[in-house]
């Protein structure tokens, strides 16, 4: 527990990004689960979905 919270504290924007990341990860694969999509659509689109997440810490770190 201790290395979480020095983990967290020393890096907050990549702790965020990686919350972020796995949150959206898992709606999108919750969403998709009817949907006929190829494992390697999937994988790309989770990808993506990592990438948009780091977007949005950067841009939340603006101010």
């Amino acid at each position: 527990m201790a290395f979480l919270k020095r983990f967290l504290n020393e890096h907050p924007l990549l702790a965020a990004w990686i919350a972020l990341a796995i949150g959206m990860v898992a709606i999108f694969l919750w969403a998709s689960k009817d949907v006929a999509l190829l494992p390697t659509q999937r994988l790309a689109l989770a990808v993506i979905s990592v990438g948009v997440a780091g977007l949005c810490v950067w841009i939340i770190s603006w101010e």
